[in-house]
């Protein structure tokens, strides 16, 4: 099956792709495109997926960097790729080659470019990491690089979307410590839940970071299982692992 790629015009011309599970050598709960190195899938079949995502993006599988993820605000600058995944939720580059990649399962993907200065950056933001400052970070990095913040285009690939992220009041209470203004991104739901607008509030990080174009696809993982996988679906059916959706993105 031909490999599905989601494509934002934000980050023409630079080479990216928020890859679908459709397309995979994995099975079972994998089933697809599973690139999740740390997942109980077979070694082979995560090796040959991020084979094929490497060539559709026109590179060796020896350029795509990956990072070790850790639900924080911290980013890395990417000189080459290495074996020893670094502990991170963010990387820039300004190294044309090098594919930068992001691992997700219900938070989101994002991929940022300054085609001008030749810079690009992909970060891994759930709701952790975004309210700690993992957005920024990367777009701060970028500016190391001699990126234009207003130049930064940044899109936001399949994540959860609010109808399907419920959470409870300690959740929403991290928020309003942070900024009481943030109860906007919450809905009401049963009983004491909410519903959390992750997407809605990634936007929000970008735009107030000063990006110049910022977009969300509009894709829900949670919601279609024929073509993302999901953390939280998985806990929901008592599966016993699920796979991971890779976005990357290379000068």
């Amino acid at each position: 099956m031909t490999l599905e790629i989601i494509t934002s015009e934000l980050l023409t011309p630079v080479r990216h792709g928020f890859f679908t599970r459709l397309g995979g050598a994995s099975s079972g709960v994998f089933k697809g495109l599973n690139c999740g190195i740390g997942s109980s899938d077979q070694a082979e079949a995560v090796t040959m997926n991020r084979t094929r995502v490497a060539e559709a993006m026109q590179a060796d599988p020896s350029q795509l960097a990956r990072m070790h993820q850790i639900h924080s605000a911290d980013v890395v600058t990417v000189t080459t790729p290495s074996p020893e995944a670094p502990k991170a939720d963010g990387m820039v580059t300004n190294q044309p080659g090098i594919v930068l990649s992001v691992l997700t399962a219900d938070c989101q993907p994002v991929l940022f470019s300054d085609p001008e200065a030749g810079v690009i950056g992909a970060a891994h933001a759930g709701s952790k990491g975004a309210l700690a400052g993992v957005l920024q970070n990367t777009i701060a990095a970028m500016e190391n690089l001699g990126a234009k913040r207003g130049n930064i285009c940044a899109v936001i690939g399949p994540t959860i979307s609010q109808r399907a992220y419920e959470v409870g009041p300690d959740f929403m209470d991290d928020f309003m410590i942070e900024d009481p203004t943030y109860v906007r991104f919450f809905a009401g739901g049963q009983g004491d839940r909410m519903q959390f607008d992750l997407p809605a509030f990634g936007l929000h990080c970008l735009r107030e970071a000063g990006v110049g174009q910022a977009e969300w696809t509009r894709h829900c993982t949670y919601s279609d299982p024929d073509r993302f996988f999901s953390y939280r679906r998985c806990v929901h059916q008592k599966e016993a692992d699920y796979g991971r959706l890779i976005a990357t993105i290379r000068l």
